[in-house]
């Protein structure tokens, strides 16, 4: 149920799992100081246009993009550059210092609020204002910035949902319905203590991981976690507090494995050794799983993710973000439409375990597919499909919520979990240290 490898904080590439990590580099300037490129209504001109860690997977795809695209505008030329995932961000923070940043840009939510937040992004909701309706309900949103109204800096590309993956046998084996999965956080301790009480210590129900399940638990179980004017973190609530009580209860009665809460333990392979009863919330797991642990794939069940008081999950999109100075605005915007919609989405859907942003893409039958319900990696597609559509913004990290402020929060809830401290004054250290950072980062 959590968010590994779906979140803001960790979100993983195609090729390699590589994590984006939220940089801590100034970058000179702010908004305002580059002047925005206009339209002309003629789509030439040589862009560049810069991947993350496609080729040589993809290399057939997306240059089929491009080739397609320059057939339909002769006048325009794209010039692709991939680039390797390590250091992703420094190198996209030095290029835009430098005035070398490309035309169209891959981001991710990380990268694109660097350099949206600094003014260096077209705001694309200004330059096609109709394009909003061809993506999913909450994709377009979550390329908005707090402060900057309706303005959005970057096209929505591929998505990833969260779902719920468990070994069924183990499930039944806890006297548990595989028909009956958790969809409240509550619920969802619930059948983890179940577990663990069955288990004689042979598994665990999931991983403790609390950079990876937070804020999302507490978003689902109705924390506020940012006050109405989104500057100052709220999450010191008895909500919070009672989540830390049960984690730290679940940790000490073997639930989780006890090395899982300081360090990141590999979960494809306690998954897929039986160690473990619910695997990542990622439809690209189960891929993995299928791929090299067949006997415990044959028992994987894929259900909703847990949403609790939310009702759905969020979006958890890459983009295509378009220098806010180029000279070839036309021919950029173009490109990165023609990149993202319904067709080429899907395409793309059809190589890598990914999910298109475009509404009409979505909505393709490849999606809808369950087969015989039998197996898991397809069943796995339909289900991650079905909740994006109606997915929402309100499910998602927070941006406010960066890679600093998970560490000194998760450093607190790790105390706590261990009995180092207890939980009230968990919560509350945690959300001092946040907004200390957070007023930091306002007077950057």
């Amino acid at each position: 149920m959590t968010r590994e490898n779906v979140t803001r904080i960790a979100i993983t590439t195609l090729v390699a799992g590589t994590f984006f990590a939220t940089s801590a580099c100034g970058m000179s300037g702010g908004a305002g100081e580059v002047e925005e490129g206009e339209k002309t209504g003629k789509v030439a001109g040589r862009i560049t246009f810069r991947t993350l860690q496609l080729k040589p997977m993809f290399t057939s795809y997306v240059q089929g993009v491009i080739d397609a695209f320059e057939k339909q505008y002769p006048d325009a030329k794209v010039a692709w550059e991939d680039v390797p995932g390590d250091g992703y961000n420094e190198k996209i923070v030095a290029d835009a210092q430098a005035g070398a940043l490309p035309d169209v840009v891959n981001l991710s939510t990380d990268s694109f609020q660097l350099l949206g937040d600094r003014g260096m992004l077209a705001d694309v909701a200004k330059l096609d204002p109709e394009v909003a309706k061809d993506y999913v309900p909450g994709a377009w949103e979550q390329f908005k910035l707090p402060g900057k109204g309706d303005s959005v800096f970057a096209y929505p590309w591929y998505v990833t949902p969260e779902i719920l993956t468990y070994n069924k046998d183990l499930f039944e084996k806890a006297g548990l319905d595989p028909a009956k999965p958790p969809t409240s956080v509550e619920q969802f301790f619930d059948y983890a203590e179940q577990i663990a009480a069955t288990s004689g210590g042979k598994y665990s129900a999931f991983m403790a991981d609390p950079k990876g399940r937070l804020p999302g638990d507490w978003q689902k179980m109705g924390v506020p976690i940012l006050n109405e004017k989104q500057d100052r973190f709220t999450f010191d609530t008895d909500k919070a507090v009672a989540w830390v009580e049960r984690m730290k209860d679940l940790y000490a009665k073997g639930a989780m494995p006890k090395e899982s809460l300081l360090k990141q333990d590999d979960i494809n392979q306690l998954y897929g050794g039986g160690k473990i009863v619910f695997g990542p919330g990622s439809p690209g797991f189960v891929k993995d799983i299928k791929r090299n642990a067949p006997q415990i794939y044959a028992n994987t069940q894929v259900a909703n993710a847990v949403t609790g008081q939310l009702g759905h999950i969020g979006i958890y999109a890459q983009s295509l973000g378009i220098k806010k100075d180029t000279r070839h605005m036309d021919a950029a915007t173009e490109f990165a439409k023609w990149l993202t919609n319904g067709p080429n989405q899907v395409q793309f859907s059809r190589h890598a375990t990914i999910y298109p942003s475009n509404a009409a893409g979505l909505a393709d039958p490849f999606f809808a597919d369950r087969g015989d319900g039998k197996d898991a990696e397809t069943v796995a597609r339909a289900v991650g499909a079905e909740q994006l559509k109606t997915a929402g913004l309100d499910a998602n990290t927070p941006v406010q919520w960066t890679n600093q402020v998970g560490d000194v929060v998760v450093r607190e809830m790790q105390k706590a979990i261990k009995g180092e401290q207890d939980p009230k004054t968990a919560v509350r250290r945690a959300q001092e240290e946040a907004n200390k950072l957070l007023a930091k980062t306002a007077l950057q």
